[in-house]
């Protein structure tokens, strides 16, 4: 069963008790009372499997508006996670952004059995990607371009490694789209299916585009990286793809990781053997057109 079986009530009505749903292979646990949350799970989480409540949940997540004597002094709504509340308290018109960002600080705290790293992760012909990037650098808006172009998505935000054979674990969330961006995607891939915008973001205007259910279905299908690409967007710049340096590659992979330091040798081995696996370069792009079609080339082995 799927989000997309039940109907928004049902959803407002398991919500409530507790829904279990799964994201790559981590369950959630999900309480919320949120009049509107019902609507945009099932809009945009219409293809990711629900489980059943006696399954064990790897992260007990709660939003709730807080009781109505604090609303006089704070935001309505609190995020919990286990015993634990990452974020300040926020508006309800923020609540999916929220909850997106909740769960990725749940597995950036806690998945440590993985080297994480802040990066894009797209499969095509039997091969990964990574884009190893930090905000701004143009990857979310690359990983909603290609997976729209026929590469399979494994996350846009966590790449995550397994230490003992190197396997990329596929996390596919959401999509979460910033600014300017929101527009380029929609007229570049006007299929996708898209959120509401978020415009009261600490980050600016917010938007999240759903993966493609080819992407949420091959959750479980690990794989491994023949690439490493660091993008840049640059407006107006020309496209340049040029090789990089191994050592050079090590350094910026480390310094693009969540957990390198955290888990202490296994960090710097992973790393190094996935840059030994890896041809690696740099990549600077403005035109979202071009730029996936030179990827689509490099991992075609056409250049």
């Amino acid at each position: 069963m799927k989000f997309y079986d039940l109907s928004v009530a049902e959803i407002a009505s398991r919500l409530r008790k507790g829904l279990n749903f799964k994201t790559g292979i981590f369950t959630i646990r999900l309480f919320s009372d949120l009049s509107d949350l019902p609507a945009l799970l099932r809009q945009l989480h219409a293809e990711y499997p629900l489980v059943e409540e006696s399954v064990f949940a790897d992260f007990h997540v709660r939003l709730f508006q807080n009781r109505i004597i604090f609303r006089l002094f704070y935001p309505d709504v609190r995020l919990w996670v286990d015993e634990e509340t990452p974020f300040f308290s926020f508006s309800p018109d923020t609540a999916l952004p929220y909850l997106e960002w909740g769960l990725n600080w749940c597995v950036a705290s806690r998945a440590h059995h993985y080297l994480m790293l802040h990066a894009g992760v797209l499969e095509r012909n039997g091969h990964a990607m990574l884009l190893p990037a930090w905000p701004g650098s143009g990857k979310s808006t690359l990983c909603a371009a290609l997976c729209h172009r026929g590469w399979r998505l494994l996350s846009d935000e966590f790449a995550l490694v397994r230490p003992e054979d190197l396997a990329l674990v596929p996390f596919p969330r959401l999509i979460p789209l910033k600014n300017e961006s929101i527009a380029v995607v929609r007229a570049f891939t006007p299929e996708a299916v898209m959120g509401p915008e978020y415009p009261k973001t600490r980050k600016g205007t917010v938007c999240h585009v759903r993966p493609p259910a080819d992407s949420i279905r091959r959750a479980e299908q690990i794989v491994q990286a023949r690439w490493i690409v660091f993008p840049n967007f640059q407006a107006g710049a020309d496209l340049k793809v040029s090789s990089l340096a191994k050592a050079r590659a090590f350094l910026k992979l480390a310094g693009n990781s969540f957990n390198y330091e955290q888990i202490g040798l296994r960090g710097f081995e992973t790393v190094a053997s996935l840059i030994d696996c890896c041809d690696c370069y740099l990549f600077q792009y403005s035109d979202l057109e071009q730029a996936v079609a030179q990827l689509n080339a490099l991992a075609d082995g056409l250049i």
